[in-house]
């Protein structure tokens, strides 16, 4: 008998069955006949989480590693703002300089 590993199960057929495990129309063994699922174990689970979390236990885990925030518009634009002050901050303190030494020299 070969078991079934990694299948994954939509959140309305997750939802179907926690439902009706609850209603009392079935057992979690007579649904996992029913659905084929490979243990009771598994509604057991999700009707655990459903009773913890609500519904949204059942909705699908993003896989990996979550994606770097990119930087909002917003800040960009402040930063190229803040640059171009800084620029120019330091073109005036370098003209100030040559004019000092010219004045020296």
């Amino acid at each position: 008998m070969s078991k079934q590993r990694g299948r994954v199960f939509s959140f309305e057929f997750k939802l179907e069955v926690v439902r009706r495990f609850v209603a009392g129309e079935a057992t979690a063994i007579e649904l996992a006949r029913e659905y084929g699922l490979s243990s009771p174990k598994t509604v057991q689970k999700w009707v655990a989480a459903f009773r913890r979390e609500g519904e949204d236990a059942l909705r699908p885990k993003p896989k990996g590693r979550p994606a770097k925030p990119a930087a909002p518009a917003d800040e960009l634009e402040r930063l190229r703002q803040e640059n171009l002050e800084l620029s120019a901050k330091v073109a005036f303190l370098e003209k100030l300089r040559a004019l000092r030494e010219q004045g020296r020299g």
